[in-house]
């Protein structure tokens, strides 16, 4: 199984969960900007929720399948079709060898991820597929793809075979898809739209009380300065009750950090190792998935919440993934 990029579209990477363990030699850690979304298209074929995925951002690429391909879109709305026929998303779809699979206008969100049934077939850096664009390290030759590459997968599960077959053997002109799906639940309007929950973070205490309260009432743009390292806020000014000279510390996925201009900065997948910027809050592990389909120009709003609940709902979304799996499993 394999394909060729046609057209690369903005920004096409191979992206897993990311490469743990590593930060502690200034290694970024990388990895999928929604991992939600990853994990759902690696369960729809038949991966493991790990295995990397192609991230698309915004602009998708064309591609030409080589072979016939189980695959699964989950994310953003990029308007998929093969061969001119639009392709319904988050479910398993077997495409025929020769068919063309293109993206157009951006509907809904920002990054979609495309799966392809055993994964793809690219050597793991430190125990990852992840590409770290500006390290130029993972991924498919340490970059994005471009124009004339070919991307071989891995071999199927059985699962992946079976549904692949299954589908191909109704009837297709070009792809197949299945009568069954998932509804990535950080993707409905509602959960888009509804405030990023945050605990606090480690310097909150520093900052002014009615800043503090401005970041939690008003609404910030995301501004043209984000990507995958981070994205860059607009919004009412957050200032600190008195000057703070800090030691740089560990940074992590969703660290609100804010430097002297007052405008926070949320590091995302590809932040750096350290940070020397005082931290505001953090974006609970849950909600990363739904800053990750923010585009530029789009408002984000936030809401404090505890530990506990932060935790509570991280074990509610992990008990969807499971029964998703078990849901997926029965259809083999």
């Amino acid at each position: 199984m394999s394909f060729k990029v046609l057209r690369p579209g903005l920004l096409s990477s191979l992206q897993d969960i990311g490469r743990i363990g590593y930060q502690k030699y200034g290694i970024n850690v990388s990895g999928a900007m929604d991992v939600l979304s990853l994990r759902l298209a690696n369960i729809l074929v038949g991966n493991k929720e790990n295995e990397a995925a192609l991230e698309i951002t915004m602009t998708g690429p064309t591609l030409e399948f080589l072979s016939d391909t189980l695959i699964a879109i989950v994310g953003a709305n990029l308007s998929p079709v093969i061969d001119g026929v639009a392709v319904r998303m988050n479910r398993p779809v077997a495409v025929k060898a020769g068919a063309v699979l293109k993206f157009g206008a951006c509907q809904k969100g920002c990054r979609a991820y495309l799966a392809a049934a055993g994964g793809y077939d690219v050597p793991e850096v430190m125990g990852s597929k992840s590409t770290y664009l500006r390290g130029e390290l993972g991924g498919y030759q340490g970059r994005a793809l471009q124009k004339g590459d070919i991307v071989d997968c891995g071999k199927p599960s059985s699962f992946g075979e079976h549904t692949l077959h299954f589908l191909l053997m109704k009837g297709a002109r070009s792809f197949r898809i299945a009568n069954w799906f998932v509804n990535p639940p950080h993707m409905e309007d509602a959960k888009l739209a509804a405030p990023i929950r945050l605990t606090k973070g480690m310097q909150m205490e520093a900052y002014k009380d009615e800043c503090v309260e401005a970041f939690l009432q008003e609404t910030f743009k995301v501004t043209t300065s984000a990507d995958r390292l981070g994205y860059r806020m607009q919004g009412p000014q957050i200032e600190l009750k008195a000057p703070l000279e800090m030691i740089s510390e560990v940074a992590t996925f969703g660290s609100v950090q804010v430097p002297p201009d007052g405008n926070p900065i949320i590091l995302m997948a590809d932040h750096q190792s350290v940070a020397g910027y005082p931290k505001i809050a953090q974006v609970i592990s849950a909600d990363l998935a739904r800053v990750a389909q923010y585009k530029p120009g789009s408002r984000m709003s936030f809401r404090l919440v505890s530990i506990e609940e932060a935790e509570e709902i991280c074990f509610e979304q992990e008990r969807y993934l499971e029964s998703v799996k078990i849901a997926v499993m029965s259809k083999c």
